[in-house]
């Protein structure tokens, strides 16, 4: 058995997919790519993924976030094929191991301690999870982004830390199409990530769908994939290595408005930000013209939920800003989750020039992290999602 926990993930510039010839990659439903991601830290988001090999199981299944799910969903059996073909490459080095579990069935229990398909990237932190839980299971050593972008495209980033960028390639058969580390983790330690969960709805295009649909009908997406995107990840990848927040910031906010500018330019046009959303985007405005600078910056990808970038001399006034626009409802839930936040006084002059209509309850709950590791093996017993009689404990 092996039990592993993933980081979520955020994007900073965002995505671009170019058509294969050949349609999507290993029928993944994702495309070739570049972008670039920030990996988020497990104290605050993560994905667990126990699996385990027994010879009494009668056939693989899989169970997410509670229920029984469908083990022969095309992109999930294309991970397990390739990491059982890296095995039995294996085997034959004489592991006998290896030999006598690619003979028996698994069962996979994987929980998401954050909201899934709701433009949180849950489906990327699933896969990574499973590749890296599976590849631990059946002993297969050496790069595995190639095999978790099989599952969904944006898993290959998340199987490194921090700052990560997911490289188009050249090649048909999309062996070239992998993630790299642009920096670790701990590179810039003052970075914070606020995560504004507008809706932990179901969102009702999936990201593979909706690109599906803009690679077919956006002219605008044909334009940002060789005109913007491949000057912008060269500029991005700068401002991280220079920890520059203000070209850092500008990026981030430009190519997630241009993002959701080709969701529109689709046909029939995908609306994944809500009222709420909107909301929060002229709030960050508002509060960086006050200060002459970009001390905050948003992000949204397939959904209304906001990721908000700052460093941390500016977390406890944001989050404050954030409480005072969009109220919490009296549900008895915590507000602010994640890394701790203090309370602070806001000046007039500042409350006039960013405030305008209160929301209450736009925004669900706040999460408070930073930049985190990638995959990691966990030696506590606790979190197994699987019992000892291989089926899902009460926590999975």
């Amino acid at each position: 058995m092996c039990c592993a926990v993933c980081d979520g993930e955020l994007r900073t510039a965002h995505r671009q997919r170019l058509k294969d010839e050949e349609g999507d990659l290993h029928g993944s439903g994702e495309y070739r790519c570049h972008k670039i991601l920030v990996t988020l830290h497990q104290d605050q988001l993560k994905t667990t993924t126990t699996v385990a090999a027994n010879r009494d199981f009668p056939e693989d299944r899989i169970w997410l976030n509670g229920k029984e799910d469908n083990i022969n969903h095309p992109r999930l059996q294309s991970c397990l094929r390739e990491i059982r073909r890296l095995a039995r490459k294996r085997r034959s080095s004489g592991d006998d191991n290896i030999s006598k579990i690619l003979n028996y069935k698994v069962h996979i229990c994987s929980v998401n301690n954050f909201p899934t398909a709701a433009g949180l990237a849950s489906s990327a932190a699933g896969y990574a999870c499973l590749v890296y839980s599976l590849a631990r299971l059946y002993g297969v050593e050496g790069e595995l982004s190639e095999i978790a972008r099989q599952g969904s495209g944006s898993a290959c980033r998340s199987m490194y830390g921090g700052f990560v960028q997911w490289i188009m390639g050249e090649r048909e058969d999309g062996k070239d199409s992998l993630a790299q580390q642009v920096e670790p983790e701990n590179h810039w330690p003052e970075l914070r990530i606020l995560i504004l969960v507008a809706s932990a709805e179901k969102k009702h295009v999936g990201s593979t769908a909706g690109m599906q649909t803009s690679v077919k009908t956006s002219p605008l997406l044909k334009h940002r994939a060789e005109s913007v995107v491949p000057g912008r990840m060269e500029e991005m990848i700068e401002a991280i290595k220079k920890k520059d927040f203000e070209a850092f910031g500008q990026l981030t906010m430009k190519d997630s408005n241009q993002f959701h500018a080709t969701c529109l330019d689709t046909y029939p046009p995908i609306f994944y930000l809500n009222q709420v959303s909107q909301r929060i985007i002229g709030l960050v405005h508002r509060y960086n013209a006050y200060y002459g600078t970009t001390k905050i910056a948003y992000s949204f990808d397939a959904g209304p939920n906001a990721v908000i970038f700052t460093l941390d001399p500016t977390v406890n006034e944001f989050v404050e800003i954030v409480k005072r626009s969009f109220p919490p409802e009296s549900n008895g839930d915590p507000y602010l989750k994640g890394l701790a936040v203090s309370p602070v006084s806001l000046s007039q002059d500042l409350l006039s020039a960013v405030e305008t209509d209160v929301f209450p309850g736009g925004v669900s709950y706040v999460i408070v992290t930073q930049p985190g590791p990638g995959p990691m093996e966990s030696q506590d017993i606790s979190v197994d999602l699987l019992g000892t009689d291989g089926f899902p404990n009460a926590s999975g």
